[in-house]
């Protein structure tokens, strides 16, 4: 008798793209060619992010290559760092990339409840993250209520995700947006401004949403205890 092989999660069959081959031109070609050719938002705008954001004890969801987390500065020299992912290529690259800050990896599911062994951060990042994630943007915001329990009252949340409507696509953005869809790598059709800042609102305090062509970038803060 043969077994019928598993099926692969949502979630596991978008991040499954990003292999180590993938993941080795990642840098040029999504970030430096993508991005500001395509979705007309270049990598600095995200980098600059990171530079306002980041704090000593910082949580990065979906670290891709780590390119963010290897430029970015750190408000000290010894950083508490965390990685999580669920596609254990990513892991691998970028806590290689960053290793002189020596990372915690950490393999889960964000749309499912994870554990960090009490790990606890004052800052955390979705970069290109949501996009990536199936259903409306009220399932995709999961990953911020299992996100909310690993976070400091105060905490800074922040990141990007490329939006499918709500926002003025270009001829070349349409066509990506079309492919990556019906290729499963992007989930995103639907995806719109208010919506993602709907969802953060309801969970987050200071929450804004920026649009920088076809890409939101959108920063929060969790509640401080009263």
């Amino acid at each position: 008798m043969t077994r019928e092989p598993e099926r692969q999660s949502p979630v596991a069959a978008a991040t499954a793209v990003y292999s180590a081959s993938m993941l080795r031109v990642y840098d040029a070609f999504v970030l430096g060619g993508v991005c500001p050719a395509v979705w007309r938002c270049p990598r600095g705008v995200m980098a600059a992010q990171y530079d306002r954001h980041i704090s000593d004890r910082h949580l990065d969801i979906g670290p891709g290559t780590g390119y963010f987390l290897d430029r970015c500065h750190f408000p000290t020299d010894h950083p508490q760092l965390a990685l999580l992912d669920l596609n254990p290529a990513v892991l691998k690259a970028a806590s290689r990339r960053v290793a002189r800050y020596h990372p915690t990896t950490h393999r889960h599911n964000i749309l499912e409840p994870y554990d960090l062994s009490g790990l606890r951060f004052s800052s955390a990042s979705l970069n290109f993250v949501l996009h990536c994630l199936p259903g409306p943007m009220s399932a995709k915001a999961a990953a911020f209520d299992h996100l909310i329990p690993h976070l400091t009252p105060g905490a800074q949340v922040f990141g990007s995700t490329v939006l499918g409507e709500g926002v003025p696509h270009t001829p070349a953005a349409s066509a990506q947006l079309d492919l990556l869809n019906r290729k499963k790598v992007f989930n995103n059709r639907k995806d719109s401004p208010e919506s993602l800042e709907a969802e953060l609102t309801t969970r987050f305090s200071k929450v804004t949403v920026t649009l920088r062509g076809s890409v939101a970038l959108f920063t929060a803060q969790t509640h401080n205890l009263t």
